[in-house]
């Protein structure tokens, strides 16, 4: 294995279906995996209100629709259960860890980049990272909406620490 494929969790809705942000993400990651085919896949997302609120963790509907686009099974890792992206990122790591990997793509949607880029840094220094966008195509006001809302969550982590670590 000559990596890691980290895609971060985002919104489902109440019966399963993924939301535009996940099916973006998981786009990207497919795009950088046939890119990196001595690559695996990690999925990331649990349980939340304001992303899953059904009786299976997110990143199970997010394998299962990487398997309906032709990713062979045995190609991805057993998921990490996290509910934010601090939790993606250290509910990961021990996974990484255990498979000795070093070469991380960590793939999400451009409007959250830069707050996973603080968190990813931190959590896996010395670790070989690459950062995948996945780019949205959201109306002017949505992405606004969610660009503050990561500009405000980032804000609060450079004031108050990472929790955890």
């Amino acid at each position: 294995m000559e990596g890691i494929i980290v895609i971060l969790g985002s919104p489902n809705d109440d019966e399963g279906n993924l939301s535009d942000i996940s099916t973006g993400r998981i786009a990207k990651a497919i795009q950088e995996y046939r890119s990196n085919p001595d690559f695996r896949i990690l999925c990331t997302g649990g349980f939340g209100d304001h992303f899953n609120r059904t009786d299976k963790p997110h990143a199970t509907y997010a394998v299962r629709f990487l398997i309906k686009q032709g990713i062979p099974e045995e190609y991805i890792l057993e998921i990490a259960e996290s509910h934010d992206t601090v939790e993606d990122a250290l509910k990961a790591k021990p996974i990484i860890d255990k498979y000795n990997a070093r070469n991380l793509i960590i793939v999400s949607s451009d409007f959250h980049m830069e707050r996973v880029k603080y968190i990813f840094e931190r959590i896996f220094s010395g670790y070989n990272l690459r950062f995948a966008e996945a780019q949205t195509d959201f109306s002017e006001e949505r992405y606004n909406k969610l660009y503050a809302h990561e500009n405000k969550e980032l804000r609060k982590l450079k004031e108050e620490g990472i929790p955890g670590i």
